[in-house]
């Protein structure tokens, strides 16, 4: 996959992630002059005050003159005796004249713009800059984003933390109408510790894009990405030709790509214009998916319109599976497999699928068990059995979207005590040519198609959880379908809720003498607290008379006996697995 589509495809399913370091020639085509041009035109002037020639070095002239390397703060106080003469004489070089203005020049170029709509779009959120001038804040601007601008220390040392900010631009050497600027050799070799520590923090956390820096001259900035331990996202170059020695070090120490471009404004607005025709290709919009649970909720409300319900589903499966199994999600077509790709297939998992998780969820809370072998039907359509070559991860997470629909649908029916819905999703049927049929139960659940976790250790985040998977439905479920819950702790103990459900219908439905006690995991294993709570719940619910909801449910059981039976079993063999996890 040539570099600048595998940054879109990584940038559109991982927002965030990515910040983006920018130079001098982002500004270029605006006709904005460097820090060095300023200082040496600068110079220039000042030989001119004294009637001197400075040519054809102005900087050796300067230091011969002074004896000392030119000082961008002495220069303009040489220049202008107020901080107004000095802030008019600046100006010159960063806003533009009517003339210029009507010629396009200091205004915001094509590349400043499309980073702009990256930002406001959420897919961009820090942007790292060389520059003195202020055309990525008038972009922004234009976006509606009103960015946290750092420029200085004293303003990093007040400064919320990055991850509490929509927008942060990092002015690494200055703002034009600050004296402090950087320019020379020695002001470049090292930053305050202010500086260097939240430069630390973007260059390890953050996936990294740089375009318009030679890397040259800025000793210090290479040293903080020099520092970087982490290197959890591809770092992407763009550069006309090849990149300078010590840019291609930088690279090597971060085994980045280059990526070949024209210009600045060619790359940011062909990056752009690619990872919004991803966002249009995989996601619904936000109103189709809101009329759809609108308009699935007055169909639920009368059997009359029960064509109408069984149409709207039929016709969102088959939109979700036409993507589902489209040339672009063929497995083969990923290239090396590591956090970012992976968490890539997932997140395009996710936007594909988005308002299936939304009917599934509202279909549990609301529907009944004859609308829940619909749902069988559904989950029939989207397991996904027909590649068979590739990467052995890439393969599993083939059934990830049978996962995320069946955990919306179970959490739905959890939170309406609707555990009737519930027991035809792990019951049906999923039949494989030339194979013995499986009942779904033993199908969906992460672990029983997650061979190794080092497979959902590779998602961001889920480095070092002991249930990865089940860890990033809590986030992803969470974020689509939290509202409908009082707080964070009720949307985790129904999560949790759920998995033991399902891991009680299975030892409910499955062959006790093939399976033994063993049941899916899932995140309850180390919420120890939760776990205890809902078992003693369950039992109480289990009174013996044979007229309990639950006993009604068949979830895991057809009597008092077996039930309680079952429930023994999953309490000896998840205490078991806590405490070989060490939970």
């Amino acid at each position: 996959m040539e570099p600048l589509l595998s940054l879109a495809f990584s940038m559109h399913g991982n927002k965030g992630v990515y910040a983006l370091l920018l130079g001098s020639g982002i500004s270029r085509a605006a006709r904005i002059p460097t820090g060095w041009e300023i200082v040496l035109e600068l110079i220039r002037k000042c030989a001119h005050l004294q009637g001197e020639d400075c040519e054809p070095a102005p900087e050796q002239w300067y230091e011969q003159k002074y004896g000392k390397a030119p000082d961008y703060a002495e220069l303009l106080a040489m220049l202008g005796k107020t901080s107004s003469e000095r802030q008019l004489l600046l100006r010159g070089y960063f806003e533009p004249t009517e003339e210029e203005s009507e010629e396009g020049a200091k205004q915001p170029t094509q590349a400043h713009r499309a980073i702009a709509q990256l930002v406001a779009d959420g897919y961009v959120r820090v942007l790292v800059t060389t520059n003195f001038d202020r055309l990525m804040e008038r972009a922004l601007e234009e976006v509606g984003v009103a960015p946290s601008v750092l420029s200085t220390p004293d303003q990093i040392e007040g400064a919320m933390p990055l991850v509490h900010q929509p927008c942060c631009v990092i002015k690494v050497h200055g703002d034009y109408l600050d004296t402090r600027l950087k320019n020379i050799p020695d002001e470049l070799a090292g930053y305050d510790p202010r500086l260097n520590s939240l430069l630390d923090q973007v260059f390890d956390h953050f996936g990294l894009v740089i375009c318009g820096w030679s890397a040259d001259w800025d000793v210090a900035l290479r040293a903080a990405i020099e520092r970087a331990p982490a290197r959890r996202f591809t770092t992407y170059w763009g550069a006309r030709g090849a990149v300078s020695t010590t840019a291609q070090q930088l690279l090597d120490h971060r085994a980045g790509v280059q990526v070949a471009i024209k210009d600045a404004d060619q790359f940011f607005t062909t990056l752009q214009e690619r990872v919004a025709a991803l966002a249009q290709f995989n996601e619904p919009h936000p109103l189709s998916t809101k009329a759809a649970v609108a308009s699935l909720k007055r169909y639920l409300a009368e059997d009359r319109y029960r064509i109408r319900l069984n149409d709207l589903l039929e016709e969102e499966v088959e939109r979700a599976v036409a993507q589902l199994f489209s040339p672009q999600m063929v497995v083969a077509r990923v290239g090396e497999v590591n956090s970012e790709s992976l968490t890539t297939r997932v997140r395009q998992y996710e936007a594909i699928c988005k308002t299936l998780v939304h009917l599934a969820f509202t279909c549990g809370r609301w529907g009944s068990p004859e609308l829940a072998k619909v749902w069988q039907r559904i989950q029939q359509k989207v397991y996904f059995r027909g590649e068979s070559n590739g990467n052995q991860f890439l393969l599993e997470f083939q059934r990830y979207p049978i996962t995320l629909i069946t955990y919306a649908a179970c959490m739905g029916a959890v939170l309406a005590e609707n555990l009737g819905f519930i027991t035809p999703l792990l019951s049906g049927e999923f039949k494989h040519e030339h194979r013995e049929a499986k009942l779904a139960v033993e199908v969906f659940p992460p672990n029983r198609w997650q061979s190794q976790p080092e497979g959902g250790r590779l998602l961001v985040g889920m480095e070092r959880r002991y249930t990865p998977i089940s860890d990033w439905l809590h986030s992803t479920l969470q974020a689509e379908i939290g509202n409908n819950f009082s707080s964070t702790d009720d949307f985790t103990l129904c999560f949790d809720r759920a998995e033991i459900f399902i891991a009680l219908g299975f030892l409910g439905h499955t062959d006790k003498s093939n399976w033994g006690d063993w049941h899916p995991t899932g995140a309850y294993g180390y919420r120890v607290e939760n776990r205890h709570k809902i078992v003693k719940q369950l039992s109480e619910a289990l009174d013996g008379t044979g007229k309990s909801t639950l006993l009604a449910s068949r979830l895991f059981g057809a009597s008092d006996v077996e039930c309680t039976e079952n429930l023994e079993r999953f309490k000896v063999h998840a205490d078991a697995v806590a405490r070989e996890f060490r939970f």
